[in-house]
């Protein structure tokens, strides 16, 4: 039986240093690592929390990381929204498998 491995979160950051690190990542999309990144925040901050602030990114499809363990940006609602607009292209719902 599998069973889920939950981290206990002792300390949720606060808004300001979640803007911060997203602000960061934009600036300098690809250029950082993880760790490199964390070393590198205007604002120094504790690993774990940094990792809080990065899964929630990662989960929410704001953030991507390549082969080589870079982080880029990817999030861009303006741009879907000029794509979506246009008559040709749309949403398709994916089909389930039988």
């Amino acid at each position: 039986m599998i069973k889920a491995i939950t981290k206990q979160i002792l300390h949720y950051p606060q808004l300001d240093t979640v803007l911060m690190v997203e602000k960061f990542i934009r600036a300098n999309g690809g250029e950082f690592k993880k760790r490199t990144l964390w070393e590198h925040l205007p604002r120094k901050m504790m690993y774990q929390t940094f990792c809080v602030i990065f899964d929630y990114l990662l989960d929410s499809g704001k953030i991507a990381v390549d082969k080589e363990g870079h982080i880029c940006w990817i999030w861009d609602p303006e741009g879907v929204k000029r794509y979506l607009s246009k008559p040709g292209l749309f949403w398709r719902k994916n089909r389930k498998a039988p």
